[in-house]
Order: structure tokens, then sequence, then C-alpha cells
């Protein structure tokens, strides 16, 4: 583990979307930073999204018009801070009477409106032609026509790694696979938290089973910190009850899966969205890395997993609705991949159904001073952060506080403390080039490097009816060995799942370039022949739950 021999302003526990959000909320105003992860940074919630940054038409027809005021103006931010990682996604939403055109085109002019100058496009009202124009997969039957309309999309896991490199670049500790296993208090309130190295426990586990002679795991580590920020999704429960066991809970988790199919079931460049399903959710079919994510379902579940697993039910309802809509009479056996997140929906009186519920976040500080931000979505991680991040400074009295501030202006003290206010609206996020540049560095020096450990051409239609090749989808050696010098790699997994995406596009090509992968990140990693062999079987068991039997 890194050392930790020193005291953080403020130890964020978890390294998914608003906890890497906050570290480079709390790193960028010059806080000393501490951010923790106890599997890979985005392992949960933050790497299974639908892949789309936007308003959140649905919130508008409940009338929560601040949500969506909210999201929309992050939606503008992130696109202009993170333009490598997010772009412009036409959606078509077909309409199949009259009043539906009428009522969605209101709707979504709404939407327009409320974007203001970070508006992506014009909502149009279309003709039947020019929907099936625009999406020749759609079944035309009783088609009335369509709307345009526009949001915006991106790479969930690559952003998480970019916040987590800009958090670093102003100076914070990252540290994934590092669990916060307890809380150390004085007088009821947090003064240090005890930090467990997950991997290295579960390897020497494995490494000794069956030994006479058994290595011990080494006692936690402890850090001290003034402050600390639970941001941990939908384990946040538990962090509030190792805090104080007689805790409420606040999430109701919900389930959401998505399929992923070959974009020749769903030909062109726009997604569709059906405003309503029979449950009342959303239905998207979006073409993502060259591939169609189609999703998702809201299913309340009981327990939570590191890796839940779709319900039988959710694959059915997703098939028969694509099905419905589209001319591509889809089956199991067309899915590549479906994966599943778990979504951290806050609990709130009078309903059970988790469709229901706000997407908007919540924030709790307890009585140990612990602030506690959960709910919301990824669009609106920045936000989250900044008002995390405000009161984790508020009650631990960090320097450069607005109390702090306030009572200097009142001294006369020599005392040239500042407000240090948040800087994330408009702070570019990324590592600035430093992967590309070590890249190219590698490649000069070994050639080799640059082979293909996996290509897959991506073919399209056009007008004329005929295929033609518009790139490649590729996974080159030079870029297995960057993920490991610069993207925190540290298993076969983070790689195929989250640095690079293919365990999400296509889960069976995933198994096949594991062993690739896995002896590459041998030598990188300083493997035994028995680590690499269980890396690449601990995947290939992973990878099973992500095709559909």
């Amino acid at each position: 583990m890194n050392d930790l021999n020193t005291t953080y302003d403020i130890v964020i526990i978890g390294g998914g979307a608003t906890g890497c959000g906050a570290a480079v909320d709390a790193a960028s105003r010059g806080y000393k930073t501490l951010l923790v992860e106890q599997y890979d940074f985005g392992k949960g919630t933050s790497s299974r999204s639908t892949k789309l940054v936007h308003g959140g038409v649905r919130y508008l027809a409940q009338g929560n018009i601040k949500l969506v005021r909210e999201a929309l103006a992050e939606r503008g931010r992130l696109l202009k801070n993170a333009p490598h990682v997010t772009g412009t996604q036409p959606f078509v939403v077909p309409v199949f009477s009259l009043w539906e055109k009428f009522y969605y085109s209101v709707g979504l002019k709404v939407y327009d409106i409320l974007s203001g100058k970070l508006s992506l496009g014009k909502t149009q009202l279309l003709s039947r032609k020019k929907t099936i124009e625009l999406l020749p997969a759609l079944n035309p039957a009783k088609l009335v026509g369509g709307i345009l309309y526009y949001d915006g999309q991106f790479n969930d896991a690559e952003l998480c790694i970019d916040l987590v490199h800009t958090a670093e670049r102003y100076g914070a500790t990252v540290m994934n696979y590092t669990k916060a296993v307890g809380l150390i208090k004085e007088k009821g309130i947090i003064v240090g938290v005890e930090l467990a190295d997950t991997l290295q426990a579960g390897a020497r586990d494995q490494a000794t089973s069956g030994s006479e002679h058994r290595t011990s795991v080494p006692a936690p580590q402890k850090v001290s910190c003034k402050t600390v920020i639970n941001a941990t999704g939908v384990f946040t429960d538990a962090v509030l009850q190792m805090d104080d066991p007689n805790a409420d809970t606040l999430v109701y988790p919900s389930q959401g899966i998505h399929l992923v199919i070959d974009a020749k079931h769903f030909k062109g460049t726009n997604a569709l969205m059906i405003p309503k399903t029979d449950d009342g959710r959303v239905l998207f079919a979006v073409p993502w890395q060259g591939k169609v994510v189609v999703g998702t379902t809201d299913t309340h579940v009981d327990h939570i997993e590191a890796e839940p697993l779709p319900l039988a039910e959710e694959i059915i309802f997703l098939l028969d609705h694509f099905n419905r809509y589209c001319n591509a009479q889809l089956t199991k056996a067309d899915v590549l991949s479906v994966f599943v997140g778990l979504r951290p929906l806050v609990k709130a009186a009078g309903t059970n159904v988790s469709s229901m519920l706000s997407r908007d976040h919540t924030l709790v500080v307890s009585p140990s001073k612990m602030v506690t931000i959960t709910g919301g979505k990824w669009t609106t991680y920045r936000k989250m952060a900044e008002d995390a991040v405000n009161n984790a400074v508020f009650i631990g009295r960090l320097e450069g506080g607005k109390s702090a501030a306030k009572l200097n202006k009142k001294s006369k003290s020599s005392d040239k403390s500042v407000e240090r206010k948040c800087i994330t609206k408009d702070l570019p996020i990324g590592d600035l080039g430093d992967s590309q540049k070590l890249a190219e560095q590698l490649l000069k020096e070994a050639p080799s490097l640059g082979a293909h450990l996996f290509q897959e051409v991506k073919k399209i239609s056009s007008s004329d009816g005929a295929d033609h090749s518009v790139g490649a989808y590729a996974i080159r050696a030079v870029d297995v060995v960057v993920a490991a010098r610069c993207k925190y790699v540290k298993t076969v997994e983070d790689f195929l799942a989250r640095r690079n995406r293919l365990l999400f596009l296509d889960a069976r090509a995933a198994i096949e370039i594991a062993p690739a992968v896995a002896a590459i990140l041998q030598k990188e990693l300083h493997w035994s022949n028995e680590q690499r062999e269980e890396q690449v079987q601990s995947f290939i068991q992973l990878a099973q739950q992500y095709i559909i039997q």
C-alpha cells in the first residue's frame, strides 16, 4: 500500500462517479485528499450506465423541472470539460398518434428551452417517411411520424479513470483495491480510517490455501483525517452502519440491465427512444462503440452484489420491447453481452415502485461528522461532488471554508486565509495526453507492441445498400502496457471491462483474448505463472455471467 503516514483533510470512501468527482473537487481546492475504493475505480454502477449524459426526459414528464434544469447544465459542462470521452447523440422518438406527436414535441421543446445556451441541437418534428429514413430498423406499422432531439453520450468507465487522473494531478492520493474497514473516533467524532488491501489479501489467501503454514493477514493500516465523505453508492448503508450500527437504511437499490447487440440489427447512427414502456420506463436503443446498447429495466432488489446478475424476466422484457418496435426479431442468441448495474435510489415515503423514486441526490451528515452523498446520476456527479465537499469543509472546519473566510473578514488578524471555492465547473478532465505520449514512446522503442491482440472491422450500410468499412475496433499490446503503467490496472478484468470495454461489447471475444492480456500483465505486474493462470480463470468465470445461456 502507499505511504499513508500523514493526516488528510478529507478521506473519500468510494471510487465511482461521485467519489472520483469529490476527489477532483477537494484536491483542486488545495485540500489534502485521499480516495479509496474497495474494488477497481468504476467497478460498480459507474461503469454500467446507459452511456448517456442527459437531463432526463422522463423526469420532465414527472414535473421535476429543477432536476432537469440542473442536469442539462451539468451535461453542457461535462461535454465541454471532457470532449475526448463525450459527444452528441441524435435521438428519434417514434410516435403512433397525432396526440403523441403533439405531447412529446411540446415536452422536448421545453427540454431545449431548459438547456438554454448549452443546447446540443434543435428539436425537429419528423414526417413518417423521414422517421423511417433516420431509423431504418423501426417497424413502420401504425407509425405517424417522429421527433428528433439531441442528448449527450459518453464512455462512463473511461471518464471515471480520467477523473482519477485529474484528482491525482492536483495532488490527491488515489488507491483502488483498498477498503475502509473501520472508522477511528475520538469523543464520537471520526478522526481516522482503517484501510485494508483487498487485492493482496485475496491473493494471499489463494496462495496459502491448503498450506500448513498460512501467512497471517496484516492488520489494517490506519490513516488520520479531519473529515470523511461516504460516496459508496449502493454500499452506502454498509458504511453508515460501520459508523453507527443502529443507523437507518437510506438506499433502495434498483437493478437495471442492458443488452448489447450487433449493429446489423439496428443500422444507422441515430438512437431510438420509447418514452413509456409497459412498466413506465424509458426504452433506449443507442449506438455505442460500434455496437448497440438496449436498455433498461428498473427492478427493486433486496441483495447488493458487486456483480449483480440479470433476471430472466428482465431479459425477456427488453427483447420483447425491442422486437415490438423494430423489424429485427432478436433472440437470446443475438445478445453479445448483458451487463447489470444497481442504482442507489433513496427511499421515499409512500412508494415502493423504484421507477417512481427521484433521481435527485441526498446528502446526510452523521453525528460523527461523516458526510454521506448518494442518489443522483452520472450527469450530475460534479454538482453532487461540490455539495459533498462544501459540507465536508464546513463540518471539518477546514482552512479556507466559508466560515473561516467570514471570520477572517470580521477580524483584524494577520491570517491571510481565504475561501477555497469550487473550480470544477470549468476544469478540464483527463491525463492531458500522458498516456498517449507513453504509447508513442513505447512504440518507438518496441514496434512489436503495436501488434493487434484483437481487431474487429466495423461496417455500415450506405444509401446504395453496400457495406463499407469505416474503421476498426482494436486492442494492441501497447494498450495493455500503458493501462498497467498509467491507468491503475491491477487485474485482467480491470483492463477488459473498464480500460477497454470489450467485456461489455462482446463477452465471448473478451474470453478469447484474456490469456493474451494476462501474459502482458504478468510481465508488467510481476505475476507468477500461477497468478497469471488464476487471473485468466477468474476473468473467464466472470465473463460467463455476461453471456445469456
